[in-house]
């Protein structure tokens, strides 16, 4: 996107937002999220081209974020450092989600020897919270912190379905669903009926949609006040376990797992 056309998109929306709105915050957190696997480090002139905002606003932006200890400089690049952990864990530490589920989550682990995971949405993606691995030389990489679409995933299908319907129409209208692989189902009307159908169900069995040869089931986990707190998940590549054997094996124990849990949480 041309840096002039983001600079005008950046304007209208810091417009739209109030007097309260904190520009030099909100521009200091979106540079922290530059930073992925495949931007490991950048220059100060990369940095601005990707945010499309101009080198000096994010030079000041890193230059704080080094006297503050969450970035360091190396010759011309830029990395973070260890400290933006402490951003993470903050969440994590004063999520009461978190405490409750990790050794339901580690018993089903040990039961299922699967990966078994909690997440919550994120606008429009599913964000592990809480996560266990059975001890075996490869698992599943779904790591705390590891995103996933929600349109494509049984643990964001269950997320969605806690929306009421003009959130739903709202989220269907500005997602544009991608084929991520040959199963993935982009059509809005069917992605909407199948969500519909999940929660009425009680859980969501996804086949192969985020991933190729990667299949997942979920279930909502409910707060004592009826509200949903999460989303409990099992994600496991697709010749360890058939669609029946996940249904008949796994649904029960997450099931048990979400009751459990839901006596726990407020």
């Amino acid at each position: 996107m041309p840096r002039i056309r983001r600079a005008e998109e950046d304007r209208a929306f810091i417009e739209g937002q109030g007097a309260e709105y904190l520009e030099v915050l909100a521009r200091g957190l979106r540079i922290i999220g530059l930073f992925n696997a495949e931007r490991r480090r950048m220059t100060l002139s990369e940095l601005a081209q990707v945010a499309g905002t101009p080198r000096s606003s994010v030079r000041r932006v890193l230059l704080t974020l080094e006297k503050l200890g969450f970035a360091e400089q190396e010759g011309r690049y830029f990395t973070l450092t260890p400290r933006i952990l402490a951003l993470a864990a903050a969440y994590l530490s004063s999520n009461s989600v978190t405490p409750v589920l990790q050794p339901i989550i580690d018993r089903i682990s040990r039961q299922t020897q699967e990966s078994c995971s909690a997440a919550v949405l994120d606008r429009d993606e599913a964000v592990m919270v809480v996560r266990a691995t059975p001890s075996r030389i490869i698992t599943v990489g779904l790591e705390v912190g590891y995103r996933l679409p929600a349109y494509a995933s049984a643990v964001g299908r269950v997320l969605l379905g806690e929306l009421d319907g003009a959130e739903l129409e709202a989220y269907l209208a500005r997602t544009q669903p991608q084929k991520l692989t040959p199963h993935t189902v982009t059509d809005k009307a069917v992605l909407k009926a199948m969500i519909i159908t999940d929660r009425s169900q009680g859980y969501s069995l996804v086949d192969q949609e985020v991933e190729a040869g990667f299949r997942s089931i979920a279930v909502p986990v409910r707060r004592r006040s009826g509200g949903m707190a999460c989303a409990l998940h099992i994600g496991l590549h697709a010749e360890r376990a058939s669609m029946g054997r996940v249904l008949d094996e796994f649904l029960p124990l997450l099931k048990a797992g979400a009751d459990e849990a839901s006596q726990l949480i407020v």
